[in-house]
């Protein structure tokens, strides 16, 4: 088994003294920006009493909402060890480490503070939200592949890659994988419903389709994805990823299920 060279992608993109412009940070940037436009675009088609004003405030909100949420979830449930040993390490997060579930959470906090600070529907700014999310998810695992982190397990599927940092045998792509299911297959569906069905009438209707795509897109990349070193697996065959998609795909299908879901 040979695989495929991992291409020479410098993750710096620019370096000017001690500055340095990486594509990790670079994803996160033009994923808030992207999806701050989107979701005015949203707005302006379909009023849910929420203005151009408070999207453009709450992207301050979600901005650190997700810098946090990201960071502090990955401490906590992935390397708490490591930063204890070395406090001053939490605050380099060009460096990665960051978790999309600890981001989520941060995220949800910041909505619901934010919602009731200016009297607008929870669920109804949830969902414009939800609808542009894949967007970040789609920047954020091609900024993995760059860095060449979270990479799949040795396989022999003919596009098996050999990552810098992975030894010598040929990986999946993991990062690829979610970046297609968890980036481009999941905004195509949430535009599609967006902009096909009647469910941005019904607050909290996308947000459970989100929460249940992304938990079972996450569920199945984790099967051909290395475990990160410091965990293994959790429960059985199961890794912290997946445990921690359950809780996203039973809150989705509340969020489906239940019986009130007023038009806006």
């Amino acid at each position: 088994m040979t695989g495929i060279p991992f291409p020479s992608i410098d993750p710096v993109i620019v370096e000017i003294g001690p500055f340095a412009l990486r594509w990790y940070a670079m994803a996160y940037v033009v994923g808030l920006l992207l999806g701050w436009s989107m979701v005015r675009a949203l707005v302006r088609r379909a009023p849910a009493g929420i203005t151009m004003k408070d999207v453009d405030d709450f992207l301050t909100w979600a901005t650190i909402g997700v810098i946090v949420g990201g960071r502090v979830g990955y401490v906590l449930v992935y390397n708490l060890p490591h930063f204890l040993a070395d406090p001053l390490e939490l605050l380099a997060v060009w460096r990665g480490g960051m978790s999309f579930h600890g981001g989520l959470a941060g995220v949800l906090v910041a909505l619901v503070v934010f919602a009731q600070a200016r009297r607008l529907n929870l669920l109804a700014l949830a969902d414009r939200v939800a609808v542009v999310t894949p967007v970040g998810l789609l920047l954020g695992r091609l900024a993995n592949f760059v860095n060449g982190e979270l990479y799949g397990r040795v396989t022999d599927v003919p596009w098996g890659m050999v990552f810098p940092i992975g030894g010598p045998l040929p990986r999946h792509p993991s990062q690829l994988y979610e970046a297609a299911l968890e980036g481009v297959v999941l905004l195509a569906v949430m535009l599609a419903l967006w902009h096909a069905t009647r469910l941005r009438d019904q607050p909290g209707r996308l947000t459970g389709v989100f929460l249940i795509g992304y938990a079972l897109a996450r569920a199945l990349v984790e099967t051909v994805r290395e475990p990160d070193a410091q965990l293994g697996a959790i429960l059985g065959p199961l890794t912290m990823g997946q445990l921690l998609s359950l809780p996203l795909a039973l809150g989705g299908l509340y969020l489906l299920t239940r019986r009130a879901a007023p038009r806006t």
